[in-house]
């Protein structure tokens, strides 16, 4: 760890697209570690995915990592996965208690998944929900793409009122390459037709196999990953420009070696500052 606090970067002395590091990328570490790593190969800033660990879900924890470290927080991920279902209550629990989370560590953004079919109540009036938890908080909240659960050649629906978020009310939304992949989805057209709804993007990748959630480096999957980001560098996407952040989010939970994890996410950092045209 540094010898000493160093203060976060202002946004004016960051890339305009910012490249954050997922912690969920350095699993099973904690958090502390997800900011060192970050800090050791030259990310922009972190995205927090809030988990059962009390340090994911502290904000003076964050803060104090923030500061010790030089990194923003970029982007704090909602506990609305299917294994963080008991963290934070009821389902608009988690997503007001994000937001406040996402205010007191300074960053403007929640990652939420979708509704489950069986959160009665949450998934009829998410969309409106959200609406208003934006407009009462000022947090945006990027709803992210997700996939159909396959078995027996059969396909269930798990989320309500559906999978994927391009055709749905949403101001804001969240792209993960890996979960398209999964859903045999064309990323480079998504985020074309997403223009400037994309508001946060998972960098990863993976393979069309129908179940497996395999969160690659990206480059390492079939996905368009590499042509996805290069039309999200281009000053005039959608008009605008992209404002968001890139935030990588690939597996090392299988890492072996000394230095597997250190170096495939430095690897996945090459590749966003390649095709960004950070380099």
């Amino acid at each position: 760890m540094p010898t000493e606090d160093v203060q976060p970067r202002p946004a004016h002395e960051l890339p305009r697209i910012p490249v954050a590091l997922s912690t969920s990328s350095v699993y099973p570490l904690g958090v502390a570690e997800g900011f060192s790593i970050a800090d050791d190969l030259g990310y922009d800033g972190v995205e927090v995915m809030v988990t059962h660990r009390s340090e994911s879900q502290q904000a003076s924890t964050l803060n104090e990592l923030s500061w010790r470290f030089g990194l923003q927080v970029m982007a704090i991920h909602a506990p609305t996965l299917l294994l963080t279902q008991q963290v934070w209550g009821s389902a608009w629990d988690k997503l007001k208690r994000s937001a406040a989370l996402a205010q007191e560590v300074g960053c403007g953004v929640v990652v939420a998944h979708p509704p489950f079919r069986w959160q009665v109540g949450y998934a009829e009036s998410f969309a409106e929900g959200i609406a208003e938890l934006e407009e009462e908080t000022g947090v945006v909240f990027a709803v992210e793409n997700m996939y159909p659960w396959r078995a027996g050649g059969r396909e269930a629906t798990m989320y309500l009122p559906h999978w994927d978020p391009v055709d749905q009310p949403y101001p804001h939304v969240t792209w993960d390459f890996s979960h398209a992949a999964t859903a045999e989805s064309d990323s480079y057209e998504a985020v074309g037709a997403l223009g400037q709804r994309l508001r946060h993007v998972h960098l990863t990748d993976g393979w069309s196999n129908g179940f497996k959630d395999d969160h690659l480096i990206p480059g390492q999957g079939e996905q368009r990953v590499a042509e996805a980001m290069q039309l999200l560098a281009k000053p005039d996407f959608a008009e605008t420009g992209f404002t968001g952040v890139v935030a990588v989010e690939v597996a090392t939970r299988t890492a072996r070696n000394v230095g597997d994890r250190e170096r495939w996410l430095a690897e996945s950092l090459a590749f966003a500052r390649k095709h960004l045209g950070q380099e």
